[in-house]
């Protein structure tokens, strides 16, 4: 009996190391795919919110500069200040339009449609993370 516990015990040791060598791999990934599924969900929300506006005289357009708040988030700013929603880098504070909006119902339900598409991308990233995971604790089986 004691010579089964001794196993039970190397293997769940073995289980242990593995997961903490692949947490420390892949730890700071599920990080980072988290904070880029949140700032993806803050674009969607704002390009929503342009498309509800769409014939709102005097309202300008909102957007989330992905690219840059993605860098700041992982600590890669390049001397950029932080991102404000109601006048990133990529508003257009321009209007063509007399009641002054500026809203560009082509340009936003664009915008949208890449925004679903990089939340999916990051959706299948963060499942296969932990698919990755799942086969390591069954040990490959």
């Amino acid at each position: 009996m004691p010579k089964t516990i001794g196993i039970q015990q190397r293997m769940e040791a073995r289980r242990k190391i593995t997961v903490q060598i692949l947490d420390n791999l892949f730890g700071p990934a599920v990080g980072k795919l988290q904070r880029s599924m949140s700032l993806t969900t803050q674009r969607h929300a704002a390009l929503t919110a342009n498309l509800a506006n769409v014939n709102t005289p005097g309202y300008k357009r909102k957007d989330v500069d992905f690219n840059l708040t993605l860098e700041e988030a992982m600590g890669e700013s390049r001397g950029t200040s932080r991102f404000n929603s109601n006048h990133s880098p990529n508003s257009n504070n321009n209007s063509l339009r007399l009641d002054g909006n500026n809203v560009d119902l082509e340009k936003e339900v664009m915008a949208l449609a890449e925004t679903e598409l990089r939340y999916q991308a990051l959706t299948d990233l963060t499942a296969g993370y932990f698919a990755g995971m799942k086969n390591v604790i069954r040990e490959g089986k």
